[in-house]
């Protein structure tokens, strides 16, 4: 009897020893206090140093760091836009069609039977200027193709008095930009027009390529170059710029992208789905965390800086430790304004109540077993 009672103590004890064994493997993602323990140095005065500094998102704390240099970002500048005049404005390299109409039965400019005189393919110098019979060279660029055929008018009617012109304008390369890539039919188009804007192109290309994820936007202007998602070309009229002769426009992916990592929904990178990526956007885009496993006190955004951003109206630090609390109102509204940076880590804890519970079914499994026993 004594040794059958023995006998069923130490089975039970092996049990629940392999039942704690099973809770000391290791988690998917560490606590909250795990993570944001200081280093294992010190100051003179025996006190922890930490080698990052630790923010709560909070309505308080937005303010400052939301004025914090952006990281990883490539920063540019973009025109706002100006309208113009609809009318085509005459420029070096255009090319000419000009028609005299003329009356007299011994004109200057038609042969017998003829009316009119047409002059094809007159291009435009890189002076802005043209060769016309019975007038000599007239600058015609800066001017719209009405001025330009009243000018020429009153010109020829020094010398014939009844000509009539009429006068049309093919575009030259002055009169034209360039979508180079990311559209649907990359080329050169005509500015038809002085007030044919940046969407007004993107559209004449047949739209961004299907395979580009929220596409960026790059203008090239002469030496300098302006930038913009399309998310927000779209999202103000005011951001249409004007075209200009010349100009070159790219679309591109946007190469941005965060990680996540812990108890969340996914453990991936995620690419930017919009122009600004909140907290909020990032957790639905990671699928939300994990019921069972993440504490929604201990949602953990880890950046770091570069060392040039660290000054007086920056982060204290390079590395700098967001923290969200989903369980309060000014925790998830203040989430839904703190933007995620380019690689910026967002990473969900564990939580020590589920850990708690784990142990807790084990010492009730454990108890079971005994009382079989």
């Amino acid at each position: 009897m004594g040794l059958s009672l023995y006998l069923r103590h130490a089975l039970a004890l092996v049990a629940l020893s392999s039942l704690l064994a099973a809770c000391s493997t290791p988690r998917g993602a560490g606590f909250q206090n795990e993570v944001l323990v200081a280093s294992d140095e010190t100051t003179a005065d025996g006190k922890p140093i930490y080698d990052f500094a630790v923010y709560e998102v909070t309505r308080r704390v937005l303010p400052t760091v939301n004025a914090w240099p952006a990281n990883g970002v490539q920063q540019y500048q973009w025109i706002m836009r100006q309208p113009q005049s609809r009318s085509l404005i005459i420029a070096p390299g255009d090319v000419l069609k000009i028609t005299v109409w003329d009356a007299e039965e011994n004109s200057l400019l038609t042969g017998p039977g003829e009316r009119a005189a047409v002059l094809q393919d007159v291009r435009v110098g890189s002076n802005g200027r043209i060769f016309l019979p019975f007038v000599g060279e007239m600058k015609v660029s800066g001017m719209s193709p009405d001025t330009a055929r009243a000018q020429i008018e009153a010109r020829l009617s020094e010398t014939v008095p009844s000509a009539q012109v009429q006068l049309s304008a093919l575009p030259g390369r002055g009169n034209t930009a360039n979508l180079v890539a990311g559209v649907q039919a990359p080329g050169v188009y005509p500015l038809v027009d002085q007030d044919m804007t940046i969407l007004n192109l993107i559209s004449e290309g047949g739209g961004p390529a299907s395979e580009l994820k929220n596409p960026q936007v790059k203008l090239i202007r002469g030496n300098d170059i302006f930038g913009i998602s399309m998310d927000r070309l779209f999202s103000n009229p005011s951001f249409d710029t004007t075209l200009r002769g010349g100009d070159r426009v790219i679309l591109e992916k946007d190469d941005r992208y965060f990680l996540s990592l812990g108890a969340a929904g996914s453990e991936a990178v995620h690419p930017f789905t919009k122009a600004d990526v909140t907290a909020l956007d990032a957790l639905a885009i990671i699928g939300g965390v994990s019921e069972a496993r993440a504490d929604p006190q201990g949602i953990l955004i880890l950046r770091e800086y570069e060392p040039s951003a660290v000054r007086p109206n920056g982060p204290p630090m390079e590395r700098v430790i967001f923290t969200v609390d989903l369980t309060t109102a000014d925790g998830l509204f203040s989430a839904g304004k703190f933007n995620i940076m380019p690689s910026d880590l967002v990473y969900v804890t564990e939580s020590p109540i589920s850990a708690a519970s784990t142990i807790l079914g084990v010492f009730s499994a454990a108890l079971r077993i005994s009382n079989q026993l």
